[in-house]
């Protein structure tokens, strides 16, 4: 008997955990339009590794009620961010791996997500997993991007001389003064 096949853009997923089936992919940088977005903007892509991810469905038994519906996925991807120190590419990698609990409905997705630390989401006949998977990586991006030693100095750091930088007044030198001078009644 032949295994079947699922689709990656259109993820049933309740079948898919039922059977225990797994997909992995590997794609081109190009079919990733906002992960790019979210790269420096003058770092070349092209010469960035394609992103890698793994779904694995599993249907887990749960005494006295039906099995419940998981998808645990793993995805990989390298991007040039803009480091925040000197404003060069730094690359990143960027790793993701989650677990997702399906449950019938909108409603009660909404209801136990709250009260729960795993991520709840109404089952779907039509899961779109390369959305999911660049959704996760995107998540996964760092707040602060940074070399761990950057290759240069900003140009806004870098000075001619060693002699240290004249500190700017005190913003309330001002008022000091004029509070020297005026003399009360």
């Amino acid at each position: 008997m032949k295994a079947r096949e699922f689709d990656p853009r259109r993820l049933d997923v309740q079948a898919f955990a039922e059977a225990g089936a797994q997909l992995d992919g590997e794609q081109a940088r190009a079919e990733w339009p906002r992960l790019a977005e979210s790269g420096a903007a003058d770092a070349p892509q092209s010469d960035l590794p394609p992103v890698r991810w793994t779904l694995r469905g599993e249907s887990r038994p749960v005494r006295g009620a039906p099995p419940q519906t998981w998808l645990h996925l793993k995805a990989e991807a390298q991007i040039d961010l803009e480091c925040q120190r000197c404003l060069q590419p730094v690359r990143t990698l960027l790793n993701a791996q989650r677990s997702f609990l399906f449950v019938a409905g909108e409603d009660a997705a909404a209801e136990l997500d709250a009260d729960s630390e795993d991520d709840v989401l109404a089952l779907t006949r039509a899961l779109d997993v390369p959305a999911l998977v660049e959704d996760e990586l995107l998540l996964s991006l760092p707040l602060v991007p940074k070399h761990d030693q950057c290759p240069s100095v900003p140009a806004m750091a870098a000075s001619s001389d060693d002699t240290p930088a004249e500190a700017p007044p005190h913003p309330f030198a001002g008022l000091a003064a004029l509070k020297g001078r005026v003399r009360p009644h």
